[in-house]
């Protein structure tokens, strides 16, 4: 007979206190081999990247090189690294893709991994904690089981990535440690850069440098492209375009979409736009700039907006602007709004709420001419951006717009952002307490064609996927002086960065919004900022951070009305004294919070602080008192549907139990937190139930139990994208 009650074989059922059934042993481990996990992610390698153009042609030495490489360095049981580098535009990224799509993904069955660093980079630091948890999620790894920091996620991915050889492309890679921190720990990291990293080159990185292509190979090119070209004519096109693929592919698109002019006329138009003076000097280009107001400016303004290479990027501006000129008008109108609108990414839903008509028809003229490209996802709605060089092009041009037609184009999208934000957090997080009042404009008013979202699952990603363009609206905002928005907008990200783990970002925004609340004089605002701060230092391990943060909140709570924004500062302060193993202190701390909730009332504040209230009692080892707390705090759990926090409180009260010594209870109630938790798909906690209940089997000595729960730990860790733990870890 063991300690778990009845003699291993039997079914008995007893009520014990609150929602737990204490089971004979052998129906425990029937129920627990019972529970369903949620189907696994396909069991298919990544192929992330762009793909392969159709043309590609003239680039044989440095795919020579670059295959040369990828092949002896896969070789090497050590990870690899390739630098290739070039001009903006020249074609690296292409060069690349058509190495992946063609030969390397047999070298590297594990999967390729992509990502643009330029999306991610944030007044020149890039997010590297995003880039992995981006990366183990390709991986298959739950969102559930993606950590906070950074340190953890390299960890993990290190541990997930070790399975098999993958092939990792990081694009726009600026500095050296953004390269280390993205090494596969087998198989090879190819970077692309506009500039060559000497320290890369130093620890084995091989270089492959891609100029502008040469008289030759660029005539090649556009005759491959234009079969009715002249060598002469398009030597021409070529020295014009400086040799540039992106100039030469978006000239040449130019000229496909008007069959009655010829290669002679674009020669004829770059001749004029590009020098500007003499004859033919109101060519295209300078037509383009007299119908939108915009001068030539200086050569040094252009080249720093676009490329930054001299010629090269003078060249470019001249092709594009050519390109514009003819695009229809309201194409050539999203086309500007592209410059106004922060971010790198746009919706068709975002350009019709700042003006845009005919959006449609504008971005497909925009995609057609090379403009802009679809950034296509099996899982988010479609977004466009521009390359960016030719972002480049299209900021510059709305640098001549009147300040104050940008201002309001700026205005619509900020606006557009805070309302479909705050909409996206009440999906996401119900009916959380917040500072800000409920938009006024209805979520269907936000799209004038399909929705934004529908559901919390879809509402979570599409704040995901616009995480990037939120943080640049939230800067942009800020430097407008639109102070409230600023803070509303933060406080909606909370939803995100809570559930996504975002948690450098919640820091960075977090501290423009307290900037916000300070502008606008609202004390209730900084307190809501300044803890949602603490609350992301306290996730990264950053207590004496977090601690400064709810000082300064603390002196702001005699100036704020409601008692909820005391008891979420108390409550983030008993959480770190948790961390710091003060029990006592964190249960006088989760009290005050306690206490402050039910002034209001708040039933689901309530429920949180009492169960916080129980975990301090538990680390305090006073079982007892703990165990009346849980449960009354499960009463109201289950009186007012919060039905999310039962396993949480299951959890505590099977710890509690257990304190006790009443080891059956507690089996019986950490099964309920099993159940729960695998019926309302809180991943994380079934996996804490789980090795929670493998540990009590083993003190129990309850074999079949043990190795019950042991089996669905390594299910629910495989399903999750994890390697299968050894024992119960």
């Amino acid at each position: 007979m063991n300690s778990l009650g009845g003699d291993g074989g039997g079914s008995t059922y007893n009520t014990v206190s609150g929602d737990a059934v204490v089971v004979g042993p052998l129906l425990m481990a029937q129920r627990i081999e019972g529970i369903r996990l949620p189907p696994a992610a396909p069991d298919a390698p990544p192929r992330q990247g762009p793909p392969p153009s159709r043309v590609f042609v003239n680039r044989i030495k440095e795919r020579a090189g670059l295959l040369d490489a990828a092949v002896a360095l896969a070789a090497d049981p050590e990870p690899g690294v390739v630098l290739v580098i070039g001009v903006g535009g020249v074609g690296k990224t292409q060069l690349v893709a058509q190495c992946v799509g063609r030969e390397l993904k047999e070298l590297f069955p594990g999967g390729q991994l992509y990502v643009d660093l330029e999306d991610l980079r944030r007044d020149g630091v890039v997010d590297l904690a995003a880039v992995l948890g981006g990366f183990l999620r390709a991986l298959g790894v739950n969102n559930d089981y993606v950590p906070g920091g950074l340190a953890e996620r390299t960890a993990l991915f290190r541990s997930v990535a070790a399975r098999s050889r993958l092939l990792v492309v990081v694009d726009n890679v600026q500095h050296a440690p953004e390269a280390r921190a993205l090494v596969p720990p087998q198989g090879l990291l190819v970077v692309t850069g506009r500039r060559a990293l000497p320290s890369l080159l130093m620890d084995g990185a091989v270089l492959i440098d891609v100029a502008p292509l040469d008289e030759a190979a660029g005539t090649e090119l556009v005759r491959r492209w234009h079969a009715g070209a002249d060598e002469e004519t398009a030597a021409d096109v070529v020295r014009l375009c400086a040799g540039h693929p992106l100039a030469l592919r978006a000239a040449v698109e130019w000229l496909a979409a008007r069959p009655h002019l010829t290669l002679d006329d674009v020669v004829r138009d770059l001749t004029a736009g590009r020098y500007g003076t003499g004859e033919g000097g109101d060519g295209v280009r300078g037509a383009a700039g007299a119908a939108m107001g915009v001068g030539e400016g200086s050569r040094e303004d252009r080249v720093s907006e676009g490329t930054g290479e001299g010629g090269v990027g003078e060249a470019v501006d001249a092709v594009l602007d050519s390109v514009v000129a003819e695009v229809s008008g309201h194409t050539r109108h999203v086309y500007d709004l592209f410059g106004v609108l922060p971010g790198t990414t746009a919706t068709a839903h975002l350009l019709r709420a700042v003006g845009a008509a005919r959006v449609d028809e504008a971005l497909g003229e925009l995609v057609s001419s090379r403009l802009a490209v679809l950034v296509e996802s099996s899982d988010r709605p479609g977004r466009y951006r521009l390359h960016d060089v030719v972002r480049a092009h299209a900021r510059l041009r709305a640098r001549a717009l009147p300040q104050e037609r940008r201002r309001d184009v700026l205005r619509l999208a900020v606006d557009f952002y805070a309302d479909a934000a705050a909409h996206a957090d009440a999906l996401v997080l119900g009916d959380r307490f917040r500072i800000q009042p409920p938009p006024v404009r209805p979520l269907s008013e936000l799209a004038a064609q399909g929705a934004l979202f529908t559901g919390r699952a879809e509402a979570l990603e599409w704040l995901d996927a616009e995480r990037v363009n939120l943080q640049a609206v939230i800067r942009a905002a800020a430097e407008e002086g639109w102070h409230g928005q600023v803070w509303r907008l933060c406080e909606s990200l909370w939803a995100l960065y809570h559930s996504r783990k975002h948690l450098a970002d919640c820091i960075a925004t977090g501290r423009q919004g307290i900037e916000a609340a300070q502008h606008e004089a609202r004390p209730d605002a900084e307190v809501r900022m300044r803890n949602q701060v603490a609350r992301a230092a306290y996730e990264l391990g950053d207590l004496d951070g977090a601690d400064a943060e709810l000082a300064a909140a603390t002196e702001l709570l005699g100036l704020v009305g409601d008692p909820r924004l005391s008891g979420v500062v108390w409550e983030t302060r008993g959480l770190i004294a948790l961390a710091r193993d003060l029990p006592g202190e964190a249960r006088e701390l989760f009290g005050r919070a306690l206490a402050a909730n039910r002034a209001v009332p708040d039933p689901h504040g309530v429920v949180v602080q009492s169960y916080n209230v129980g975990q301090a009692l538990v680390a305090g080892a006073r079982w007892a008192d703990a165990l009346g707390v849980l449960d009354e705090a499960a009463d109201t759990a289950r009186d007012t549907g919060d039905d999310p926090m039962l396993p949480r409180i299951d959890l505590v009260r099977a710890r509690a139990l257990a304190g006790l010594g009443e080891m059956a209870r507690a089996v019986a109630a950490a099964g309920a937190a099993a159940d729960g938790a695998a019926a309302l798909g809180q991943l994380a906690k079934l996996d804490q139930a789980l090795a929670l209940l493998a540990s009590l089997a083993e003190q129990a000595e309850d074999e079949p139990l043990r190795a019950a729960c042991e089996e669905r730990l390594r299910a629910l860790r495989r399903t999750m994208g994890l390697k299968p733990p050894d024992g119960t870890g």
